[in-house]
């Protein structure tokens, strides 16, 4: 039984998730790396990054100070 067309589109726009566990050098420590790659036209960044949200300063240290609080 294979897949659907419509499956395949899904699974091809999904990202790419790598996983990767190995021992530090010194042996002390176990290293878990994942990555997650994803693919997208550089007119979906440009429409982003030209879109209003924009935050402040004043923003960003607001919310800085709530995470510092809790």
């Amino acid at each position: 039984m294979g897949l659907t067309n419509k499956k395949e589109e899904q699974l091809k726009r999904m990202p790419l998730i790598e996983s990767k566990v190995l021992k530090s050098k010194d042996g002390k420590y176990v290293i878990h790396r994942t990555t997650i790659t994803t693919i997208r036209p550089v007119a979906y960044f440009e429409k982003v990054l030209e879109s209003e949200g924009v935050v402040s300063e004043a923003e960003i240290d607001d919310m800085i100070n709530s995470v510092e609080t809790a």
